[in-house]
C-alpha cells in the first residue's frame, strides 16, 4: 500500500517540506505526514504504517535532527500532543508527568514558576519532552537522567504500551536504550522533583561564576533559570528566527570519550600541536575514560567562530564552535560537507574522531 494512501485520521498530507520542522530550517519532503494530537493518535499512525510495512519517521521539535535535502520517502508522525500533571511523590518531592508533545522549555518555565526543582539548569533547550529520555539530555552540570522517574513507551515490536523505570533506561552521557532504534516511542515522561524553591546543586563552574555561587550550593529556581538563559544566549543556543546563530540543531559534536589507556598518547600529541605550557580540558568520564571538550579541539584544529562552509550558507556560529549553522539558502549538503572538514580537521591534527550528537535522516557525513 503506498504511504500516501494509509488510512490514517488525521488525515495525512503529502509533500511536507520537512525544513519547516526543524531548527536547521533544512530537509526535504515527507511523503507522507501526519500531526498526532494525542497518544492514541500516534499509536494508531505508527500501528497503520507498521500493518502497511512502509518507512517511519517519528518527529518531535526538530532540534536534534538533520534531514537530508530528498527528505523522508515514508511516513513522518510528528508528536502533538500535550498535557501533563504533578502529583505528591514522598514528603519534598513530587512527581511531574508530561506528554511527549510538550514543548521543552515551556515544561521547564512552570517548574520554575511553581518553585519546583530539578530541571532549572536544563532551561532553554529546543525540543520536545518526548526526546530528553533518549538523548539524556544534559546542560550545565545537569542531566535528565538525576530526576527521570520513568517514561511510557509504545513497544512497536509487541504492539504494547509498556512503562520502563529510569534504571532500564541504560542512561550515559547524550544516549539510552531508546537511542538509534525508532522501536519505542515515547509517550509520555515522568521527572520527580523538590518542591522547596531551591535549585539542583550548582555543579557547573561557569554557572557557578555567573551566579556568584560556590560549587554545589543551591539557589532560587528562578535564579538559576535565568543565568542559564543568559548563558545559552551568548552562545547562540536560545532559539531565534532573527538570529542565524541559533538556525543549528545545538551542538552538531558530542564531546569525544576516549579510553584511559589511549589519554596520554592523546595529550601528548595534542601539546604538539597547542604547545606543552597550554591547559586541555579534559575530564573523568567513567572509571576507564576520559573526556575531552570538542569545541575546545574544533577551536584548536583551526576552526575559529563564524568560520564559512560552502559558499557562506553555512557556518560555526560566531558565538560558539560546536554549533553548525544555517547562514540562509544552504542546503543540507552544505551543512554536511562543513561537517566532514570540521571532523577531518580534529581527527588530522590530534587523532582524536569527533562523532554527530543529532540523529541524521536519509543523509551522512
Amino acid at each position: 500500500m503506498p504511504v500516501t494512501s494509509l488510512p490514517l485520521r488525521p488525515e495525512p498530507r503529502t509533500g511536507v517540506p520537512l525544513s519547516g520542522y526543524t531548527t536547521l530550517r533544512l530537509g526535504g519532503p515527507a511523503a507522507a505526514f501526519v500531526a498526532a494530537a494525542t497518544a492514541d493518535d500516534v499509536v494508531d499512525a505508527v500501528r497503520a504504517v507498521d500493518a502497511a510495512g512502509g518507512p517511519l519517521l517519528v518527529l518531535g521539535g526538530g532540534s536534534n535532527l538533520v534531514v537530508g535535502d530528498l527528505g523522508f520517502a515514508g511516513t513522518v508522525v510528528r508528536l502533538e500532543h500535550r498535557g501533563s500533571k504533578i502529583d505528591t511523590a514522598e514528603p519534598g518531592r513530587v512527581r511531574l508527568t508530561v506528554e511527549a508533545g510538550e514543548d521543552w522549555d515551556t515544561v521547564v518555565a512552570g517548574t520554575v514558576e511553581a518553585g519546583l526543582g530539578g530541571l532549572e539548569c536544563l532551561s532553554g533547550i529546543p525540543g520536545l519532552v518526548g526526546a530528553t529520555p533518549v538523548q539524556n539530555v544534559g546542560a550545565y552540570g545537569v542531566e535528565v537522567a538525576q530526576v527521570l522517574e520513568s517514561v511510557d513507551v509504545y513497544d512497536r515490536d509487541s504492539g504494547e504500551i509498556r512503562t520502563y523505570g529510569v534504571d532500564d533506561l541504560g542512561l550515559g552521557y547524550r544516549t539510552s536504550v531508546l537511542k538509534g532504534s525508532d522501536r519505542a516511542i515515547v509517550l509520555r515522561v515522568r521527572f520527580l522533583l523538590t518542591d522547596d524553591g531551591q535549585s539542583a546543586p550548582i555543579r557547573y563552574t561557569e554557572l557557578a561564576r555567573a551566579l556568584g555561587v560556590r560549587q554545589d550550593q543551591r539557589v532560587p529556581v528562578a535564579a538559576a533559570r535565568a543565568a542559564v538563559l543568559e548563558l545559552r544566549r551568548g552562545k547562540g543556543m536560545v532559539l531565534d528566527a532573527a538570529d542565524h546563530d541559533t538556525w543549528s540543531a545545538g551542538s552538531f559534536f558530542t564531546n569525544p570519550i576516549v579510553p584511559s589507556a589511549d589519554i596520554d598518547s592523546v595529550l601528548a600529541r595534542i601539546a604538539e600541536r597547542v604547545g606543552p605550557d597550554v591547559t586541555v580540558p579534559c575530564y573523568p568520564a567513567g572509571p576507564d575514560a576520559a573526556k575531552l571538550s570538542a569545541a575546545w579541539l574544533i577551536e584548536r584544529a583551526g576552526f575559529a567562530r563564524g568560520y564559512p562552509g560552502p559558499g557562506n550558507r553555512v557556518g560555526l556560529s560566531s558565538k560558539h564552535t560546536l554549533a553548525l549553522t544555517n547562514r540562509g539558502g544552504a542546503t543540507t549538503a552544505d551543512l554536511l560537507a562543513l561537517a566532514a572538514e570540521v571532523r577531518t580537521g580534529v581527527l588530522d591534527a590530534f587523532g582524536v574522531e569527533l562523532h554527530a550528537e543529532p540523529v541524521l535522516v536519509n543523509c551522512s557525513i
